[in-house]
């Protein structure tokens, strides 16, 4: 979250004022206004806010009808709740590699694609964008779909469109550390009607046919699904920061291209795949070696970080499902299944050495929009000296 304050402190207080904090209301409509905002920005045809990008993640999967006897495969490198989506949904997930831009390697993509794979979800990681006419061409090559995690990169774009509107389904993200906040939420983004309509049902299944007129217009039969419905305050917060989101990305990207252009030939950046889509949250500097990496991290006024070191974002630290423990009854693990039992990896913490070496080898720093000149010049001067 970068900048939020007294706008967003005044769209609260009339929500409050108004007594109506249900989403479904005939007062201020905050969500509903969120929604078509957001579907407005990102020019696709349907949108629904939810609870957090794990919900709108789950939600895409279950409206694509991923399920036991699937298989969806995940970067090696994301947080851990782009596998545990694929879990919850009673799915098994196929790690594959990251390349040197950090995101989905489509040449390991396409080589861990069985006849069980039935979707793939690329991870737009610290606002990186993936490979998308890759990815994109190998998905219908084998009939996979495709769910962008755009969960770090709220706003950010590929070849001029929107990160998590090019597959068949995107997710993102509003909580405390993303580009935009609500304090925690998340939102579903697509132009397919008939995913549209079936995440609908299954974010809010005990909800949607009882309040309001949400089904107006759904052609699919209910069933039962989940609570990830969001309310009025939340949406009120998002509106306002719906608003900021491309001042923030603009002075993001500016300061980013500069510290590229300032440093040029001191330095070697990783491979963008779209440097001007680029949410320009993070400048990431290859190195070659993780002790060099190390070492230029720790220097005075570099306050960098090692990718490798990030924790539950590293799939070897992915302690469940690395132990294939999938739900706390085990009827509903997918890892104890019938029908998954001839479909399960054999996780094991070197099994992707490029995702681990890639990120032993990155060095990240982060970038604020709201960084004055002085700012600007202190971070620059010691990266020049951290050389």
């Amino acid at each position: 979250m970068y900048r939020i304050g007294q706008e967003e402190i005044n769209e609260v207080a009339k929500v409050i004022e108004s007594k109506k904090l249900f989403k479904i209301n005939n007062a201020l409509k905050e969500t509903e206004n969120a929604e078509l905002e957001l579907k407005q920005k990102f020019e696709c045809n349907h949108t629904i806010l939810m609870t957090s990008g794990h919900a709108a993640l789950t939600s895409a999967l279950v409206a694509l009808g991923v399920g036991p006897g699937d298989q969806v495969i995940v970067p090696a490198y994301t947080y851990i709740a782009t596998a545990m989506v694929v879990v919850a949904v009673g799915a098994i997930p196929v790690l594959a590699e990251v390349d040197e831009t950090l995101t989905l390697d489509p040449v390991d993509f396409e080589r861990k694609i069985t006849k069980h794979t039935k979707a793939v979800i690329p991870v737009h990681i610290q606002g990186f964008p993936c490979d998308m006419d890759s990815i994109m061409k190998i998905a219908k090559k084998y009939n996979v779909a495709v769910i962008e995690d755009a969960c770090q990169a709220d706003g950010g774009s590929y070849k001029g469109k929107r990160l998590g509107t090019i597959g068949n389904a995107g997710a993102l993200s509003f909580n405390y550390f993303k580009i935009i906040s609500c304090g925690e939420g998340g939102a579903l983004l697509t132009s397919d009607k008939g995913v549209f309509e079936r995440a609908l049902i299954y974010h809010d299944s005990n909800a949607v046919a009882y309040f309001g007129d949400q089904l107006n217009g759904v052609e699919e039969r209910l069933f039962c699904g989940s609570e990830y419905r969001t309310n009025e305050i939340s949406s009120a917060i998002l509106r306002k920061q719906i608003e900021k989101l491309d001042g923030i990305l603009e002075d993001l990207r500016k300061f980013k291209k500069r510290l590229i252009n300032d440093l040029s030939g001191l330095y070697n950046f990783i491979k963008s795949n779209d440097i001007d889509g680029d949410c320009g949250t993070t400048l990431a500097i290859r190195f070659n070696s993780y002790e060099e990496s190390k070492a230029f991290a720790e220097k005075d006024g570099v306050n960098g970080w090692t990718p490798i070191e990030t924790g539950k974002h590293v799939y070897k630290n992915w302690t469940p499902i690395m132990n294939k423990v999938g739900a706390f009854h085990p009827l509903f693990d997918p890892f104890k299944m019938q029908a998954n039992k001839d479909i399960i990896p054999d996780y094991k913490e070197d099994m992707c050495p490029a995702t681990l070496d890639h990120l032993a080898k990155t060095v990240y720093i982060a970038i604020n929009p709201d960084w004055t000149e002085e700012n600007y010049q202190q971070i620059l001067t010691a990266l020049k000296n951290a050389r």
